[in-house]
């Protein structure tokens, strides 16, 4: 199975948030629930410069998704070809079991469909070999869409 990830240049990276807004209006999301995130960390001064970085935040698509393990209607689902962990919302109940169980605080519930939603790497859009919304409209290129390459073994010579 093939894995990908949002991989993050820190060093370009300016917090203009576009990575954000690109992903509401492709998801019509209205002013709530954030399915990607922006941190700011502290401000550092490097070289007699002022620096300000921030980091991209959004779901891990984990191996073994917690979320997925305490939906009581089966709701969040994993695809087998790419490991990526969606919102079925015709499941969905919006219970909150998933928000309580994610380590990162990742799934958000939206008031306007009393549903629990979450960043699916923009699947529709990787089903059209087109980038995500957050990737794609990255203001700065900060945001790569990559390949998860494993680590070859290391083999022991005897």
């Amino acid at each position: 199975m093939a894995r990908y990830r949002i991989f993050q240049n820190h060093n370009r990276c300016i917090g203009c948030f576009a990575c954000i807004v690109h992903c509401k209006i492709n998801k019509e999301l209205g002013p709530g629930p954030k399915l990607c995130n922006i941190i700011p960390k502290e401000i550092k001064i490097e070289d007699g410069r002022v620096i300000q970085r921030f980091v991209f935040m959004t779901c891990f698509h984990c191996k073994d998704p917690e979320c997925m393990k305490v939906c009581p209607t089966g709701a969040i689902q994993k695809r087998e070809k790419d490991g990526i962990v969606f919102i079925n919302s015709d499941l969905c109940t919006g219970c909150k079991e998933c928000i309580t169980a994610c380590p990162w605080g990742i799934p958000q519930f939206n008031p306007e469909t009393g549903k629990v939603v979450k960043c699916d790497y923009c699947k529709d859009r990787i089903d059209q070999g087109l980038l995500p919304a957050c990737v794609s409209k990255c203001t700065t290129h900060a945001l790569k869409w990559e390949l998860i390459k494993k680590k070859p073994k290391k083999r022991q010579l005897n």
